[in-house]
């Protein structure tokens, strides 16, 4: 079914349905909205090849991420990917997975940005100076950072406050009376790992207290859960217990559970990034501190990237969004 039959139906131009239909802001809504509908009555769908040709467009969108810190092992990490690539899906973007090997001599996100095989790039888990961001800056292509680096010019990025979120936890924990607050932390340089134990530090030095219960581990349940026997053996283990994802924080609940520990008149306190994981087999609340909805948050990425391409101004795609502390478990 072409395009005429839809015009002529209508009594419009061709030009005006092949603009209705690829949501040029030119077309009136009532307009759109019956070319959309005939469109649908028609079961007629759009030559996508010619159209990308036509606009100069891939339509496809890659996520960059490393692969020496396995964030396909998070849950959280999944979900958002999950989400994204739904939201894309809704306007006929697909999202390609590009797992990059930070020293390797090649990177795959490099033979997409020279062939022009997507569009965009969305580069996941970046480092306080990262130089995949400064290398794309200097080519010029679009990309949008998921945590934000130092750069000296103007880029597009999403993040949460991670400093905000373990300076509250922490903070709340003293307030409590806890003198001795143990960080579960990753052992890598992303800049989300590193907000998060500063704000742990920040809060710990205002309060005069030591922070030698700092522990940095492997980002997995038993790297948490060693931990957690280990800090328990201490002449002074700790009163409180602050993770900071939630893969350590399910190895943490796991030892404490075991050890009779996460209840009852000596429990100690525990504090998960992120809460829980769905799949926990701990079934006793605890409390979290909370980013948003994979679904906000694959809803805000999707917008900002569709913008970008479309070439909004780079100061206008930067977007903090706050954490929440619960000191019970949510969701």
């Amino acid at each position: 079914m072409s395009l005429k039959a839809i015009a002529k139906e209508l009594g419009i131009s061709v030009t005006t349905v092949s603009r209705a239909l690829n949501g040029y802001d030119d077309v009136s809504q009532e307009t759109r909205l019956r070319v959309e509908a005939e469109a649908k009555r028609r079961d007629y769908r759009p030559n996508t090849f010619a159209r990308r040709l036509k606009m100069g467009k891939i339509d496809a969108v890659g996520l960059v991420f490393p692969v020496n810190v396995a964030p396909l092992a998070s849950n959280v990490f999944l979900d958002m990917v999950g989400e994204l690539s739904h939201e894309l899906a809704r306007y006929e973007i697909d999202l390609l997975l590009i797992a990059d090997d930070e020293d390797a001599d090649n990177h795959g996100y490099i033979r997409m940005v020279q062939s022009r095989r997507v569009d965009a790039l969305i580069v996941a888990h970046t480092l306080d100076d990262d130089p995949r961001l400064k290398q794309l800056l200097c080519s010029g292509f679009p990309f949008l950072a998921l945590g934000r680096s130092q750069l000296s010019q103007p880029y597009a990025w999403f993040d949460f406050d991670n400093y905000a979120g373990t300076y509250e936890a922490t903070r709340y924990l003293i307030h409590e009376g806890h003198q001795r607050i143990a960080l579960l932390g990753e052992n890598n340089h992303q800049a989300f790992i590193t907000q998060r134990r500063n704000g742990y530090l920040d809060a710990l030095q205002e309060a005069g207290l030591s922070d030698s219960l700092l522990r940095r581990v492997p980002p997995t349940r038993r790297g948490g859960f060693q931990a957690t026997l280990e800090l328990l053996r201490l002449p002074e283990p700790p009163t409180a217990i602050l993770t900071d994802c939630n893969i350590h924080g399910d190895g943490a609940a796991m030892a404490l559970s075991q050890l009779g520990r996460l209840t009852g008149e000596n429990a100690v306190s525990l504090v998960v990034y992120d809460g829980l994981p769905q799949d926990s087999i701990i079934e006793i609340p605890v409390a979290s501190v909370i980013q948003s909805t994979r679904q906000g948050v694959g809803y805000q990425i999707a917008d900002m990237v569709r913008r970008l391409i479309a070439g909004d101004d780079l100061t206008s795609l930067q977007v903090l969004w706050q954490p929440e502390f619960s000191p019970i478990k949510t969701g």
